[in-house]
């Protein structure tokens, strides 16, 4: 395929542009929102901030976010189409399901030899968020997304990821996998979508970018992943010097065409709440959309990447991904 699905429909592989690749516009709990959020949950100025927010991003030259906003972080299709129709950003959305242990009881009582005997519900709902759209919206989910915390994962979790892998090899369309970079728990999430059929090359291994272990990063590139060097400002994690060291020390060794680039950043998390922005700005000062333009570009120039390479993470990189 030569188009994309975004929240405002197809948009083509060339046009995709400079692509950040790990950007949430909202990190909700519905139910928390709806039940407490009564002092602090203002609709109409949180999407008229992410609007804002979403400008001055393609400002900095930025033209496509990747949103693997799923079901555990509170995708709301009809409120991300309000955004994006004020915004000039393209918002790539995913299907999947964000749970750290065990699945949903949703889920839990449902599927092959279980309580109700039926074809997996977790393949059959992504699916259809990839093939139909989500929730009647008509907004097709472009990728997958999943987690995997622990390098030995809950049962709950590896039925997740199986399906994950599984629905990724029957309908083309990439993954997005959280993991832990001090429990090296990509390795297992790449196992697991091997074992499930999944290309390998179509996997980004989430917040790889925390670790500055090279050959544990090597070995996962090795396999065909790509590296998701995506939680710039995050320096709790790991300080943003090492993450941009890192990242010039695998592109010096030719793996510039297996790392793309992100924040983990939104517009607003309800982990905070109304102490949201007083909460990042003393704890994440630089986590927002802008750091990577403003300056972890210079410094991986000045760290010694070339501008080809830095292409190659913020167009090639995404673009390949999509390409089914």
């Amino acid at each position: 395929m030569s188009t994309v699905e975004t929240v405002r429909g197809q948009v083509a592989l060339s046009d995709l542009g400079p692509t950040l690749m790990h950007e949430h516009v909202f990190v909700l709990a519905t139910e928390h929102v709806e039940n407490y959020g009564d002092t602090w949950w203002d609709e109409e100025a949180r999407v008229a901030d992410a609007i804002e927010k979403l400008r001055a991003l393609h400002a900095k030259g930025i033209t496509t976010i990747v949103d693997p906003t799923v079901w555990g972080l509170g995708r709301n299709i009809p409120r991300m189409q309000r955004i994006a129709a004020q915004t000039p950003v393209n918002i790539v959305v995913a299907t999947g399901l964000y749970a750290f242990g065990d699945l949903p009881q949703q889920y839990a009582y449902r599927g092959p030899g279980l309580l109700l005997d039926m074809p997996e519900p977790l393949v059959t709902d992504f699916t259809r968020d990839i093939v139909e759209g989500i929730a009647g919206t008509g907004v097709k989910a472009a990728f997958l997304k999943c987690c995997v915390e622990t390098a030995v994962p809950t049962p709950g979790v590896e039925r997740i990821t199986r399906a994950v892998g599984r629905t990724s090899a029957e309908t083309g369309a990439p993954i997005t996998v959280h993991t832990s970079a001090h429990e090296q728990s990509g390795r297992t999430a790449l196992d697991l979508f091997e074992a499930a059929g999944a290309d390998l090359t179509k996997v980004v291994v989430g917040h790889a970018g925390d670790s500055n272990d090279l050959d544990f990063l090597m070995s996962l590139a090795d396999r065909g992943a790509t590296l998701g060097m995506d939680r710039f400002g995050l320096d709790i994690f790991n300080p943003g010097a090492q993450r941009v060291a890192t990242i010039a020390a695998l592109a010096a060794r030719g793996y510039a065409d297996r790392m793309v680039l992100g924040h983990d950043a939104n517009c607003f998390i309800d982990y905070f709440g109304a102490a949201h922005d007083a909460a990042k700005a003393a704890a994440a000062p630089n986590w927002h959309y802008e750091h990577i333009s403003d300056d972890v570009l210079p410094a991986l120039l000045a760290a010694g990447v070339t501008q080809a390479q830095l292409d190659q993470m913020l167009v090639a990189n995404p673009a390949r991904y999509f390409t089914r």
